[in-house]
């Protein structure tokens, strides 16, 4: 006799038996029989497809089988019953609607054994039914999937899942009905009222929605960007004399821009410009989208994992709280899931590259106008910057992408709800989103308002640092340590880990701005050293700078593989160690990009400044602010039309990776070309820059390729 405990058994101890032992006594896994299991398995086996089953138990179908109280049953259930007995006729006649009908249903996945709990069904062969059963009415497809939990002690997410193909006249309720009596009586067990096998969440069918009042306004919008830009591309085209162009028809040119954004600039003409920084900058950016494409892949239909619970705030952190994997425990077991698990240090990058460009180009314009600094301008330069390519990002994740593409999970394997801009995308255009809600309108603009945030401090920070030189340094780093004993204490205190994370861990040490600012510092302070050393070559002896270079390297990888150990063994790393790790990578990563930057300027890069200083990376370095914005719109209208189940596997990942990376590039020129260049540079032609003029020289017209402070530290990725 089947029971609901050894269907337990079957679907999540078997699946991890060869694991179990090496799970602590805390772990999900208790002693089981697994001969008893086994003969289970062989049970359920036997049991035919899930829509055959469904047919042959609902010959004669009635309205009490699709309503709790048929007394009380609605013009809906009734139509569902009529629809489901044509539906029943036509079957026996093997009407081929019919047959497509029960043809595109799911069945109970295979390989349960390596821990397949889905079954994706045809969606699109469901969708397309469309039987003309009169005049006045037809039988089409509706796509859900039936889901019932295994084990929600283990996780609320831990469920067998298989697609069904209703009527679209049915409701959610009807197929909780009539599926519930069907289990019930297949494998001989209750259900708990309150398991709800049928959601009508979960439901497609074939009719769109009608365009609602702000998808048109977003539609609109971005038509007249694009008749605007298709407009000044034409006028530059056809204008002779390009020195006598309109400014404003140069601001929108996309062939103006496109020359700005290929053009290969020399940068050793310029002793001033870090070339390095080009391809720190990239190379970060690649490393958040890499990790961003194993969190959405996570939530992927794949083959071989059991559950997933709360990895949108954890990359594969095996633990009973989080992710029971089969693979997963192989995969941790090597060095390269750690690159995975540790990209939010590409985080730390961008913060101590915008603390260092910051200084760098501020402090020279300071020296130029003798202190002075408007710090209006400073704030609405930086706001017009960045705002225009954000708020059109907002209306195009939560109108556009909806509509973008259609499938069984699409809309369920986003990296956020985007839904929540409804109501929280206000927060998002004052940058106060990681504070003011739990609810952010895109998750990885959480960034955007830490560095907001910080830049509101830089006017302060450049005044003591031009007035009080190495006395400002010092005070700077006094701060950097009081906001670094203040993430070691939240941590410890309240016993927040980031490593087993939850949404208070994620608000109050992931995105508070207080405990990220360590990165953002010290990019100050070295850039303060490179502002007082501009022009001087250092002379290191061969021993300095391979000390230098191993003491990075140690730095870097330290940040990297320092809990290595903990989460090979599936080990939780007490809370003192993990505040204590947290706390000085924080520093010591920026600190070893500090030596990067510094050998690669003095000529003690070699391999690494050929690569980094290429002049390759400068276009990608130039968009990657909108290819930012605009990755994850590409890597969840990718994965949310996935009709088939997947394998979770780096090599798979890698080339989901390469095609996401491709159609972000192409999405992030177009979104440079529509949005972001043309309000960059009718940003420039309307407001003063910073540049001193001489008296004795002509006003020249305003030039698109004036870059400011603000512009050249802008914030990239995250």
């Amino acid at each position: 006799m089947v029971t609901i405990s050894w269907i337990v058994t079957l679907l999540l101890v078997c699946p991890l038996a060869l694991i179990s032992a090496q799970v602590d006594g805390d772990g999900l896994l208790g002693a089981t029989d697994d001969s008893q299991a086994m003969q289970t398995y062989l049970t359920t086996s036997k049991l035919r497809r899930l829509a055959v089953e469904f047919f042959d138990f609902y010959q004669n179908i009635t309205v009490e089988d699709l309503a709790r109280d048929s007394r009380a049953a609605s013009l809906q259930d009734l139509q569902c019953l009529a629809d489901l007995k044509v539906l029943g006729q036509d079957l026996l006649s093997a009407k081929y609607w019919a047959l497509k009908m029960t043809d595109s249903w799911g069945s109970l996945p295979s390989g349960i054994l390596t821990g397949n709990l889905i079954d994706l069904g045809n969606f699109d062969e469901c969708l397309a039914i469309d039987h003309v059963v009169s005049v006045n009415h037809s039988v089409q497809g509706k796509y859900c999937f039936t889901r019932y939990p295994l084990a929600t002690s283990v996780s609320p997410l831990l469920a067998l899942k298989t697609a069904v193909c209703f009527p679209a006249s049915c409701s959610a309720s009807n197929m909780d009905m009539v599926l519930r009596k069907l289990l019930e009586n297949l494998l001989n067990i209750e259900l708990e009222a309150d398991v709800q096998l049928v959601k009508e969440s979960s439901c497609k069918i074939a009719e769109k929605e009608s365009l609602d009042s702000l998808t048109i306004f977003t539609i609109v919008i971005l038509s007249l960007l694009a008749a605007l830009v298709l407009l000044a591309t034409l006028g530059d085209y056809f204008q002779r004399d390009q020195k006598n162009l309109n400014p404003v028809i140069k601001a929108f040119s996309a062939r103006a821009n496109c020359r700005t954004l290929f053009r290969i600039v020399d940068t050793k003409s310029n002793p001033n410009v870090i070339e390095c920084l080009h391809g720190i900058r990239c190379l970060s950016f690649i490393w958040v989208v890499y990790g961003h494409d194993y969190l959405v892949y996570a939530y992927a239909p794949n083959l071989n994992y059991t559950a997933v619970h709360r990895v949108s705030y954890a990359l594969f952190s095996c633990n009973q709280w989080y992710i029971i994997l089969l693979f997963c425990y192989q995969w941790l077991k090597s060095a390269f899931s750690s690159l995975l698990q540790h990209s939010a240090y590409s985080v730390d990058t961008f913060f101590f590259l915008s603390g260092l460009l910051l200084v760098v180009i501020a402090l020279r314009t300071m020296e130029k106008t003798k202190g002075k600094i408007n710090i209006p301008l400073m704030y609405l330069h930086r706001y017009l910057r960045l705002t225009p390519i954000l708020a059109i990002g907002i209306l195009v994740y939560m109108k556009i992408l909806p509509r973008m593409g259609d499938g069984p999970l699409y809309g369920k394997v986003n990296f956020d709800d985007y839904t929540k801009c409804q109501t929280t995308w206000f927060w998002t255009l004052l940058y106060v989103q990681n504070y003011a809600t739990d609810n952010i309108c895109l998750g990885h603009s959480w960034y955007l308002a830490v560095d907001m945030q910080l830049y509101i401090f830089a006017p302060l920070i450049l005044i003591a640092l031009y007035k009080w030189g190495w006395r400002g340094c010092a005070g700077l780093v006094v701060i950097m340590l009081l906001l670094a004993s203040c993430l070691f204490s939240i941590m410890v205190i309240k016993d927040i880990s980031l490593l087993r994370p939850n949404d208070e861990a994620m608000k109050k040490i992931y995105f508070a701005t207080h405990t990220r600012a360590s990165p953002y510092i010290i990019g100050i302070l070295f850039g303060y050293f490179l502002h007082v050393n501009r022009g001087r070559q250092f002379k290191l002896p061969p021993l300095a700078v391979i000390l230098g270079w191993v003491v990075s390297s140690a730095l870097l990888l330290t940040c990297i593989f320092g809990v290595y150990h903990d989460q090979r063994n599936l080990a939780r790393t007490p809370i003192l160690e993990e505040a204590f790790y947290l706390t000085f990578t924080r520093i010591a990563w920026p600190l070893g990009l500090c030596w990067v930057v510094f050998a690669c300027m003095q000529g003690y890069g070699y391999v690494a400044n050929s690569f980094l200083s290429s002049p390759l990376w400068q276009p990608l370095s130039r968009i990657s602010y909108s290819a930012y914005i605009f990755h994850m719109f590409v890597e969840s209208l990718n994965a949310g039309i996935t009709r088939t189940n997947t394998n979770f596997t780096n090599y798979e990942v890698m080339l989901r990776f390469w095609s996401d990376f491709g159609f972000t590039v192409l999405l992030a020129i177009l979104a440079y070309i529509l949005v972001e260049a043309p309000f960059g540079n009718l940003e420039s032609l309307l407001l003063p820059t910073n540049k001193p003029k001489r008296k004795d020289a002509p006003s020249p017209a305003p030039s698109l390729e004036k870059k400011t402070p603000i512009e050249e530290a802008r914030p990239t990725s995250a």
